[in-house]
């Protein structure tokens, strides 16, 4: 309208003294409804993010003990690219002085209460959470759609009711610093925060979505307050009342703590007023590794904690799709934040009971095939992979409880492939192909489990070429339901979804979204966690459940990789997207995060299609137990000599970096042709931790088994690296200073402790070390921190100033969630 005016004023044409008032009131009352617009968006829209500071603003002047901060700057593929038109070095040195930094504000300040470790915890937690990747209060890096932003959480946290049962002499059967055996009647349930083995030995119970009946199995529950809380609800029992036992579980997921501070005070804190009564009879310092929650007011850090409930219509589809049985082929989708993870994990848990189900009499011998097409948020994998999951035992516990089925009982990974970013948005053509090759996979695999139902995990990225995608999937993947989590539309995406479903005789179901309205990490930095416990997580032969390692990737074994010369492992390195000057190769590469990819055919590539001559690449043991991707009992590369080509095309468009000689592979004009995934597969990720020119080597930290790389090379396939857009392993970066601060807090709290000890007991105890001791193991730990902070792309920056500590108090790492129901517009509401 004030366009309008201003355009009428403009006009050559003679105006009259009315026409020209009118038109100036109406200029009035359009400035005064614009500033009462964003006035009304100013009081009700959630605070948005802080601008990213440079590295020049964030230093503070003048440093002083107290507070640190660690900034991370990992090169990014896009200032890799900047400095390709060759600038000085003072010019690459100001490129570097302006990218974007994050920030760890990390408490290290001497003087520390007397057995203060929660304290300390909390502090830390509140200094060091809000920011991305665990790093720093910044915008988070890849949420570019800005579906989160920080809270104000400065007031009292609401109670809410967790458990309906009152744990008493009439309901506890035995108890002790390990195990809690409780009768929960009907109807009633029991929610425990932490970690836990449950056991059913009367009666059945519901543990998100799945009904566990008595059996000798002993099922692994994570419960930690980063998401809602699993109840654990009596569906029926003996006498009215439901028998399970919990025990306390060793996994070592809690100790990422000490390299990661998004990974503290998200367990038990203190005992609750619950596990008091329950642990009368064990000694004063028994602590279990899960607590009993009556209401969210028990927990000892005050933490925003919520049951995990469903709507009763999510509980009614859950029902009816299960009806389906072997013959289930659902689609989940919907907008970002609005459950459809949460419904799958249901949908998945409700299909793989262990026991028939009342209400089909429908029992699964065949478990289910999970095909997740989230890069963004995987529930089995890590981020920037699409997978075909066959799942045969309920799981129970976030995705980062879980980022890998590699050796699981609970199931096995049938196929995977790299899309390289947390959004299909930036290759859409491959990210259609990957799924239609997992859907063939799907298919092949059906002729095995015949009775297989499947659930295809499809990501918030709804609108748009999004859109267009879902719709071509719901047409040609031959679905028996789609599911759109998603009441209030809008329309123009559910009318085009609702006509691909008609056309594919394929019935449509909208449930309500039930997203959080507070999470306390945001989804880079669940991503985080779920990297970091992916490189951390082993699952020994010898047990069925998986275990952590504390251990910083810095001290962790390689593998060492030739990538030129005789014992050459790798064929090439692809660098997704845009090409690269071969001179930035290294850069781009080194302490990155890669997929190793199994090159099976010679048409891996893209458009092309010529004839393999890869054959067997056996690899072996070295003397220190390493398996070397690249040397072979037999002549080099499994029995073809060195001077021999690699794949003819591969070879041909393999171009070697001048200093380093690595294999830069590079298909196509402008940017990479992906490998197709017809044939290729992901084996999984790989940490670049260092590139050894004098070798030829690389050093790769991964999680993946030898044996899968062995098999790999045995069947005669190549290996290639992909470096893809995925957020840089700022986490890695910072484990081994964490994990240095964090040795040096445990000592100071051992001395405080003994100093205690030896006053209470007036006596001298020869096991307490001398002040000499004492003052030489404190400075070995200094000297360490000192070292671990002098590391590449990261800089511990002392600060003790008020207005850095006031601001980490009113971002007090919670997030309230928002979601756009389409590009510019709220019309899903703020949550």
């Amino acid at each position: 309208m004030k366009r309008k005016a201003e355009k009428q004023a403009a006009a050559p044409a003679p105006v009259s003294a009315f026409a020209a008032r009118k038109a100036r009131q109406q200029q009035m009352q359009a400035a005064v409804t614009a500033a009462k617009s964003i006035q009304s968006e100013t009081t009700h829209e959630p605070p948005s993010k802080k601008a990213r500071r440079t590295s020049d603003e964030a230093v503070p002047t003048p440093p002083a003990s107290g507070e640190t901060n660690i900034r991370t700057t990992r090169p990014s593929k896009r200032k890799a690219e900047s400095l390709k038109a060759g600038k000085s070095i003072e010019e690459r040195e100001k490129i570097s002085s302006a990218e974007p930094s994050e920030q760890l504000p990390v408490r290290t300040s001497p003087q520390e209460p007397e057995n203060q470790s929660s304290l300390d915890e909390e502090m830390e937690e509140q200094n060091a959470i809000v920011g991305d990747n665990g790093v720093g209060i910044a915008p988070l890096r890849g949420d570019i759609d800005g579906y989160e932003s920080p809270a104000d959480t400065s007031g009292p946290v609401q109670e809410f009711p967790l458990s309906k049962t009152r744990l008493n002499k009439s309901n506890i059967v035995h108890s002790d610093e390990d195990t809690l055996c409780v009768r929960i009647k009907e109807k009633m349930s029991l929610v425990l925060l932490g970690h836990y083995d449950l056991w059913v030995k009367r009666g059945v119970v519901s543990v998100m979505g799945a009904k566990l009946h008595p059996s000798p199995r002993l099922y692994r529950v994570y419960a930690p307050s980063t998401h809602s809380l699993p109840v654990i609800k009596c569906v029926s029992g003996v006498d009215g009342a439901a028998e399970i036992e919990v025990k306390s579980c060793h996994s070592g997921i809690y100790r990422l703590r000490d390299l990661s501070p998004l990974y503290r005070r998200i367990w038990n804190g203190k005992n609750t007023s619950a596990d008091k009564v329950t642990l009368k009879d064990a000694p004063s310092s028994a602590k279990r590794t899960f607590s009993v929650l009556y209401t969210s007011a028990d927990d000892s850090f005050k933490r925003h904690i919520r049951p995990l409930h469903l709507e009763k219509q999510w509980s009614s589809a859950i029902r009816l799709l299960s009806q389906r049985g072997g013959r289930l082929r659902a689609l989940i989708c919907g907008p970002k934040a609005s459950g459809k993870s949460t419904f799958s994990r249901y949908l998945l848990n409700h299909l793989l009971s262990p026991a028939p189900q009342t209400e089909t009499n429908y029992c699964n011998t065949d478990g289910v095939a999970f095909l997740d097409l989230d890069p963004g948020q995987p529930e089995f994998s890590p981020m920037g992979q699409v997978y075909l999951a066959h799942l045969r035992s309920p799981v129970f516990g976030p995705p980062f409880s879980h980022p890998s089925l590699e050796n699981s009982q609970e199931g096995t990974i049938i196929r995977a492939h790299h899309i390289g970013a947390t959004s299909p948005k930036e290759d859409p053509d491959h990210y259609v192909l990957a799924a239609m090759d997992l859907m063939d996979r799907y298919r092949t695999l059906l002729a095995t489990y015949p009775q297989c139902p499947l659930i295809i995990n499809y990501p918030g990225w709804i609108f748009g070429l999004g859109l267009e995608v879902a719709t071509w999937l719901v047409r040609s993947l031959g679905l028996s339901d789609v599911v759109y989590m998603s009441e209030k539309g809008p329309t123009e995406v559910v009318v085009p979804l609702g006509q691909a479903a008609q056309e594919a005789m394929t019935p449509l179901t909208v449930l309500p979204s039930q997203p959080t309205d507070f999470v306390s990490r945001s989804s880079a930095q669940l991503r985080s966690m779920q990297m970091q416990s992916y490189f951390h997580m082993t699952r020994p032969t010898e047990l069925s459940n998986p275990l952590w390692l504390e251990q910083p990737l810095s001290r962790t074994r390689p593998f060492h990789v030739h990538y030129a010369g005789p014992k050459q492992g790798i064929k090439g390195i692809m660098v997704m997207g845009s090409e690269i000057d071969p001179d930035l190769l290294r850069e781009v590469l080194d302490g990155s995060i890669v997929a190793v990819v199994a090159v099976e055919s010679p048409e891996a590539i893209l458009g092309q299609n010529e004839e393999s001559i890869l054959t067997n690449n056996r690899p072996v043991e070295s003397e220190d137990g390493d398996i070397n991707m690249d040397e072979s009992t037999d002549t080099p590369m499994g029995g073809i000599s060195s001077r021999e080509p690699i794949n003819p095309f591969i070879d041909a468009n393999v171009s070697r970096t001048p200093t380093e000689n690595l294999p830069y592979l590079f298909v196509g004009s402008g940017s990479s042709n992906p490998l197709d995934p017809k044939a290729s597969r992901s084996l999984g990720l790989a940490l670049v931790r260092s590139i050894d020119v004098s070798s030829q080597r690389l050093e790769l930290v991964t999680p993946i088994a030898g044996s899968a790389i062995r098999e790999a090379l045995e069947q005669g396939h190549g290996i290639v690296l992909v470096r893809g857009q995925l957020d840089n392993p700022n986490w890695a970066i910072s484990e081994e200073y964490n994990a240095a601060r964090a040795e040096e807090r445990r000592h100071r709290e051992s001395v405080e402790k003994s100093k205690k000890n030896k006053t209470t007991d007036n006596n001298d105890d020869e096991s307490f070390p001398e002040p000499e001791e004492q003052a030489r193991i404190s400075a070995i730990l200094r000297d360490r921190i000192r070292r671990a902070s002098n590391v590449p792309w990261m800089t511990v920056i002392e600060d003790n100033s008020g207005q850095q500590r006031e601001a980490t108090q009113r971002e007090k790492s919670l997030w309230k969630l928002r979601k756009k129901a389409y590009p510019g517009s709220d019309s899903e509401g703020d949550w």
